[in-house]
């Protein structure tokens, strides 16, 4: 379980450690391990920044963090750890490979194991998995989640994301132990033309839905629309002109959460019930 196209193979069992008195059988299928520096960074600043991630981070007696697919190599695994212990130096990392054959040796406070949406038992207050469910069908997406989340701790976020191979376009929905919560749109300033160019970003259970008639389809619309009509603030940057977008999108009567402060990136949140597929 990884970040691009699958390869077909049967599906493994964790191996046996000395903290595991119970085995779990390992969910899910062995796929390619393309992966990159500060690839996930998009994601990170956000997971870092955003309230509610941090309140359950700070909040939990055990801040166990879960990074689901890291790849060939566990280098967004230790960055996500030092991103997130920024903020909450207690929290606790383990990366989750489904090929033994890419499981490391603990490292810097990381540790590493072999696991897929069963979570190896694990019972993490937050979890990410980027890139991973791409490479399944539409159909598989709901199965997945309901998999990772009867392992959540009370209160716990799953972030089910997508990004391209640099990083420049993200795309992520945030799940509790009821199911998905919101979406998340986050891209480099200068990497689009139009907000909707990050659709070929969004996540598997979305990405089939950007068509006439679906939800997802008229905000990405919507945005474009309101990205046009904001084009007066172009000579103060293309954060600004967004900023303008996100209010012309609120005056045009979307729910969408304007920030408070400046941000690096172009960020989009969403309800899921604004764009759940019909």
């Amino acid at each position: 379980m990884d970040r691009e196209a699958p390869i077909t193979g049967p599906v493994t069992r964790a191996p046996k450690t000395p903290r595991a008195r119970e085995q779990y059988r390992a969910v899910g299928q062995i796929t390619r391990g393309t992966t990159g520096v500060n690839r996930l960074r998009r994601s990170d600043r956000w997971l870092v920044n955003d309230p509610d991630i941090q309140r359950i981070l700070a909040e939990a007696k055990d801040p166990l963090v879960v990074d689901l697919g890291y790849g060939a190599r566990p280098t967004t695994t230790f960055e996500l750890a030092a991103r997130l212990r920024s903020a909450v130096p207690a929290t606790r990392v383990v990366g989750l490979e489904i090929d033994p054959s890419r499981v490391v040796p603990a490292r810097d406070g990381v540790e590493f194991r072999q696991g897929g949406f069963e979570l190896a038992g694990l019972n993490p207050v937050l979890v990410r998995a980027f890139n991973v469910l791409r490479q399944y069908s539409e159909e598989d997406v709901g199965h997945a989640w309901a998999t990772m989340r009867a392992r959540l701790a009370p209160h716990g976020r799953i972030i089910d994301g997508t990004c391209d191979e640099l990083g420049r376009r993200c795309a992520w929905i945030t799940l509790d132990e009821t199911g998905p919560l919101t979406l998340t749109l986050a891209w480099d300033p200068h990497a689009v033309a139009l907000p909707s160019d990050i659709a070929e970003r969004l996540p598997k259970a979305l990405i089939h839905r950007n068509i006439a008639g679906e939800r997802i389809h008229d905000v990405l619309r919507l945005a474009d629309s309101c990205w046009v009509r904001s084009a007066a603030y172009a000579s103060y940057g293309p954060r600004q002109r967004w900023r303008a977008t996100l209010c012309a999108m609120r005056e045009a009567g979307l729910a969408v959460t304007i920030p408070r402060r400046r941000l690096r990136d172009c960020v989009l949140t969403l309800s899921w019930e604004t764009v759940a597929p019909k």
